[in-house]
């Protein structure tokens, strides 16, 4: 049984060593701490030239709820549009509408309008209403994996429904666990639901390199960045 691991690259830096670590995929992220939302033009292309590994960018205007304006979903089909243009491999999106269902309507054409790219609906699953109908919905549509955590915090609490989603899934479908998901906890979930896919951000704060800082400021300078070790200890973990 083949598995894959998918973790964010939060910036450069990251893609690169994810790469590096032995990754399969990049979900590429702009501002962690809203969990993630579009990243800029730059960074996309900077990324596509550096990575040969699999690139999908999230679309997300902004934190938050999934329930998008007009303006904001008009945002969303030009950034599609350039993450084809820019020659990326897929991208992560979801929408949903007041009542907690997915806008099938919204996600279906950002679906065709992304052909061929690959599409991952990420982690507005886990605030659906009624998970099951969303999935058969999201299959319908066109997307190729669902992010999830099980409609939980971390995806070790939510691995009931993640078992359950896969057998109901039944190939039809990628069920793809995110949250919490590290070098210890990994193997017992492949065990436990059956999954062949992984997402993990296996992040870790990097101090400022800078040699003068204004502490009057009274900031905190650290970044985001990857903890290779980690990446390669999941892996290793799927692997043996």
């Amino acid at each position: 049984m083949s598995f894959k691991l998918e973790v964010i690259g939060f910036n450069i830096e990251s893609c690169k060593l994810a790469q590096k670590a032995g990754a399969h995929r990049v979900e590429l992220c702009d501002n962690p701490a809203d969990g993630g939302t579009t990243p800029s033009y730059g960074f996309i292309k900077e990324a596509r030239d550096q990575l040969q590994i699999d690139l999908f960018p999230i679309i997300r205007p902004r934190g938050g709820d999934f329930l998008y304006s007009d303006e904001e979903y008009k945002i969303m089909k030009w950034d599609v549009v350039m993450c084809k243009k820019l020659g990326c491999d897929g991208i992560v999106i979801g929408i949903l509408n007041t009542d907690g269902t997915v806008d099938k309507k919204r996600t279906a054409h950002l679906v065709e309008l992304a052909y061929p790219m690959s599409v991952t609906f990420h982690r507005a699953f886990d605030r659906t209403n009624e998970p099951f109908k969303a999935m058969n919905e999201i299959i319908d549509i066109g997307c190729e994996r669902i992010l999830t955590s099980g409609q939980k915090t971390n995806a070790q609490d939510g691995t009931d429904l993640i078992t359950q989603l896969i057998r109901e899934a039944n190939e039809r479908i990628i069920i793809m666990p995110g949250s919490g998901i590290r070098s210890d906890n990994i193997l017992d979930l492949a065990t436990k639901t059956g999954a062949r896919e992984f997402h993990s951000s296996a992040r870790m704060n990097l101090k400022s390199m800078m040699n003068f800082t204004n502490e009057q400021m009274n900031e905190n300078l650290t970044s985001t960045t990857l903890d290779t070790a980690e990446v390669k200890k999941m892996i290793a973990s799927l692997n043996n």
